[in-house]
């Protein structure tokens, strides 16, 4: 069973434009998600999908200089990108992986993996319902529900890959796995320009390797610069 994390980045955010490669605490972010992501075990490798747009050219080197594949698809249709990403790896399954997430728990990513290896679901998730940080999310999705989501996408589903699948959770074999304290209130991804502020102070504040840090410690981290800094 080929196994591979896609990781979705592009330059384009509405948000907060650029962020996957703006520097953060001396390098660009999107890198440290990935020196997260290059400790997972039981996978088959790392994809970034980005969008055949101009200005995602540069998602695309950044890729090819850490030696990563990179799938290039339509700018405002994500699934899209995960459907042919699936398809020109051979994948039976893709871990959907956002690029704005780069305090991501890698043992979060290879629970996941392991249950959908296990269980064979059609989805393996911990966001259904959601217990874990925003910007903690995994999702390992086989490819014939990718395909099967990709036929019955909204436009609106276009951009959120799993959303007709939740929907229709009837006609799916759904694997969840929770948090034991749930911490869903916390915000880990990166949104807005106050939440990269934070997630700077998060990283200059580590005494030790940031892969170090799972998710509790990163909860209790965040928590007491927020105390300290009066700023969430």
């Amino acid at each position: 069973m080929k196994v591979m994390m896609v990781v979705q980045a592009r330059l384009s955010s509405r948000r907060l434009p650029g962020k996957v490669l703006r520097p953060m605490a001396g390098k660009p972010m999107l890198a440290w998600l990935i020196e997260r992501l290059e400790r997972v075990h039981g996978t088959d490798g790392i994809v970034v999908a980005t969008s055949t747009s101009a200005d995602d050219d540069a998602v695309a080197r950044f890729a090819a200089g850490l030696g990563i594949p990179c799938f290039r698809g339509l700018l405002d249709d994500v699934l899209s990108r995960f459907v042919g990403a699936a398809r020109q790896f051979e994948l039976d399954a893709a871990v959907r992986i956002s690029g704005d997430s780069p305090f991501l728990d890698q043992a979060l990513v290879e629970r996941g993996i392991h249950i959908f290896r296990q269980e064979k679901p059609d989805l393996a998730t911990n966001v259904w319902p959601r217990t874990f940080p925003k910007g903690q999310s995994v999702e390992v999705i086989s490819r014939a529900a990718l395909e099967s989501a990709d036929a019955e996408a909204s436009v609106e589903d276009r951009e959120h890959v799993t959303a007709p699948l939740y929907r229709h959770h009837e006609r799916y074999r759904i694997a969840s796995f929770g948090a034991e304290t749930p911490s869903n209130e916390v915000q880990m991804s990166v949104d807005t320009e106050a939440d990269f502020r934070l997630a700077e102070r998060m990283l200059e504040a580590m005494s030790r390797p940031h892969w170090e840090y799972g998710v509790d410690a990163l909860v209790d981290l965040r928590k007491s610069l927020v105390a300290n800094g009066g700023a969430a």
